[in-house]
């Protein structure tokens, strides 16, 4: 019993903690767990009190718990230690000293509704006899985490069978335990947590932002954009990537770098490929700032609202920033009603599989550092790479990175020069596609 579930949670948890992170359990009741990681240590508070819990381990996988403080691992993990720990919140105080601003602190810790059974398999000798002396509920955990300054991203709800029985287990924790109703039943809960660390940029030194406009036949906007972004950071940059236009995009943004380069710095290029999601990513690659910007060049999102975007993300409150068009009234013409009908649905669909909330998938505006992004386009194998659009392929790897994602509400404006790139049903049934595929290797497990 204790390997199957074991191994359940170690896949549960290699979703966030890939073989190239750091990550450190404290004061683990089993090896089979991060001790089985591939850049797995452990380390123990205590080391006389705490070491009988635990048998098993390998003496280069103990790492001496002063030595945290200074390495900052990528993941911290809590494994079921909440529920012997006598200061839970002493507990996370101390973990908080031990983490960066990056850190995720995995929490996992029972159900109370599964505690007679926990008791009787301990007895039985299923499983380990703990101290077990608290029980707590999700809003419980919430409340302590917030007391001593973590915030938490996503809570996940795994395992209604936690011993092996051929098919049955597998089906049942795999499809079935993730579901709306079923998950209240689970065994076990997994918390992803960030650290909440005070703004580390220099005083007076913010950071600068580079924005990427995706633009295809867009020649009768490109003025206006520049013209209408505001200064954000000290050295922000534009970047047009231009998609091989019918019309006579190339030559205006060529033109419009020349004649704004002295006021504005200014970088364009032609994508190799099709579509917006690798002008998305060629444009990256070539942006130079902290901060990473999309702008749609229709201007539906109006770029006067990008400070919104860099202040949400430079002050903290998010990592991952994803502009909302379903908060405020939009212009009459702004959006089909079938394409709202889709927006919503495709806000609910993705907002189950990826345990945070989205209100609008589909706005183009999304930001992320820098940094952020190139760990995300590192591991952009895991969820594939045919993502048309560039917007889902960073949602996906946002969520899988644990990043706190912010949604920001815009005013969507109807489009005043051009025609969409959009189709709304063959796009659909790509997004539908999609959708379908990352739940396979995000949600069920």
């Amino acid at each position: 019993m204790r390997s199957y579930f074991y191994s359940l949670l170690r896949k549960y948890l290699s979703l966030f903690i890939l073989p190239q992170n750091s990550v450190v359990e404290i004061d683990p009741t089993s090896s089979l767990l991060v001790g089985a990681m591939p850049q797995g240590k452990v380390a123990f508070r205590s080391f006389t009190a705490s070491v009988d819990l635990a048998t098993g381990f390998q003496d280069s996988t103990v790492f001496p718990v002063e030595n945290i403080y200074d390495s900052r691992p990528d993941y911290i993990v809590v494994s079921g230690l909440i529920h012997y720990e006598r200061d839970i919140q002493g507990l996370l105080s101390d973990v908080h000293r031990m983490c960066h601003k990056d850190t995720r602190l995995v929490l996992t810790y029972y159900s109370a509704l599964w505690r007679p059974l926990a008791n009787f398999a301990s007895k039985v000798g299923l499983r380990n006899k703990l101290p077990e002396l608290n029980w707590l509920a999700h809003e419980d955990i919430k409340n302590i985490l917030e007391l001593e300054n973590f915030e938490l991203v996503r809570l996940d709800h795994k395992v209604l069978v936690p011993f092996y029985i051929p098919i049955i287990s597998n089906f049942l924790n795999r499809y079935v335990a993730p579901l709306p109703l079923f998950k209240n039943f689970c065994l076990l809960n997994i918390a992803i947590a960030r650290p909440l660390i005070g703004n580390t940029h220099e005083e007076g030194l913010s950071p600068s932002v580079s924005i990427v406009v995706p633009a295809r036949n867009e020649a009768g906007n490109i003025d206006n954009i520049i013209q209408r972004i505001p200064p954000m950071g000290p050295r922000d940059e534009i970047v047009f990537i231009e998609g091989n236009s019918t019309d006579d995009t190339w030559s205006v943004v060529q033109a419009a770098q020349v004649r704004y380069g002295a006021e504005r710095r200014i970088i364009v290029a032609q994508q190799d490929g099709k579509g917006k999601g690798d002008a998305v990513r060629k444009g990256f690659a070539l942006a130079t700032n902290e901060i990473l910007m999309i702008l749609d060049a229709d201007m539906t999102v109006p770029p006067e609202d990008l400070p919104k975007f860099y202040h949400a993300i430079k002050d903290g409150k998010g990592e991952f920033i994803n502009g909302t068009r379903l908060v405020y009234p939009m212009e009459k013409e702004a959006m089909r009603f079938c394409n709202l009908l889709g927006n919503k649905f495709f806000a609910m669909a993705f907002s189950f599989v990826l345990g945070q909330r989205f209100k609008d998938t589909l706005c183009g505006t999304k930001v992320i550092s820098r940094s952020n992004y190139l760990q995300l386009a590192n591991n952009r194998s895991y969820f594939g790479d045919f993502d048309p659009f560039g917007d889902f392929d960073l949602i996906f790897g946002a969520a899988r990175m644990g990043l706190k994602i912010v949604e920001v509400p815009i005013c969507y404006r109807e489009r005043v020069y051009g025609e969409t790139n959009i189709s709304r049903w063959r796009h659909g049934a790509i997004l539908l596609a999609m959708l379908i595929f990352s739940a396979r290797r995000i949600k069920f497990l």
